[in-house]
């Protein structure tokens, strides 16, 4: 899959959860319950104890797009990379992450929050600009309003977004959206409440 293909395919999505938990295998169980539910695509935090080696465990599974968040370096990207993630997510513009993902033709998305961040990260090879926090910049409104300056960008907010406002940065203009603790409810999974992840990860399905 290209770097093209792969952000139709984050905009056919819509939604990709970001994984983050305290524990590998809390987050290996909230992967296997959302993509029992029908949900595809998964951004692996590098947050996690042993995150490349969970996303080369998630990108053997054929049915899985994996990206990598919360990436730090081009040392992580290229691990990550190595280990089967398809696309390259950080909270910041980082220039350095650009070669990389293009050696791998991977997806790579990049944050922030104001036209100059946008345009910075633009500049530094990001396919995708992740709007981070997304609730506390404005929400829905920030996005439309960075939408009428930079058209052709494709905007994912995170940080906030939730299956009940999701469609809300959808019309705004947002390309797709990444949802964090609505779906990945660290507390829920450790108690076992699947129904709960399930009855989520539905609602974000529901999202048009």
């Amino acid at each position: 899959m290209t770097r093209t293909e792969l952000l139709a395919a984050l905009r056919r999505a819509r939604v990709v959860p970001v994984v983050r938990t305290r524990d590998r295998g809390l987050a290996a169980t909230a992967v296997g319950w959302l993509r029992d539910a029908g949900i595809g695509i998964f951004e692996i935090t590098m947050t996690i104890p042993e995150a490349p080696a969970l996303i080369r465990e998630l990108a053997a599974d054929p049915r899985l797009l994996v990206g990598a968040g919360t990436v730090a370096d081009a040392a992580t990207a290229r691990a990550c990379l190595a280990a089967g993630a398809r696309f390259i997510v950080a909270p910041w513009i980082d220039a350095s992450l650009a070669a990389p993902c293009a050696e791998a033709d991977a997806a790579l998305m990049l944050g922030a929050m104001t036209p100059s961040e946008v345009r910075a990260a633009v500049a530094a090879g990001a396919d995708a600009v992740k709007i981070f926090p997304a609730s506390s910049a404005g929400g829905p409104a920030h996005i439309k309003a960075l939408r009428s300056v930079f058209p052709e960008v494709a905007f994912c907010p995170t940080g906030g977004v939730d299956p009940a406002n999701a469609a809300a940065y959808l019309a705004a203009g947002a390309a797709f959206v990444g949802i964090g603790g609505a779906l990945v409810d660290e507390a829920r999974i450790a108690a076992g409440d699947q129904a709960a992840i399930t009855a989520a990860a539905r609602a974000v399905l529901a999202v048009g």
